[in-house]
């Protein structure tokens, strides 16, 4: 996994969709979930989407945690 794609998932915005605009880690797990269904888009985006289903899904959000208070 990138360590890079942790930093990301705390600062970067959902480009598109419902949540557009919303910090990556703070999307609804629901909307997680039905990404995960229906196939995470292609590139970065769907490796940072399935990446974050991983760590809800693990209840691993602890380690974004650090990252969100720089």
């Amino acid at each position: 996994m990138n360590p890079q794609i942790l930093n990301d998932l705390v600062t970067m915005k959902m480009p598109f969709g419902k949540y557009q605009g919303k910090t990556m880690c703070d999307l609804p797990e629901s909307y997680l979930i039905w990404f995960h269904n229906k196939g995470f888009p292609p590139g970065k985006l769907g490796e940072m989407l399935a990446t974050l289903y991983e760590i809800r899904l693990n209840g691993l959000e602890y380690l974004l945690q650090p990252l969100r208070r720089r």
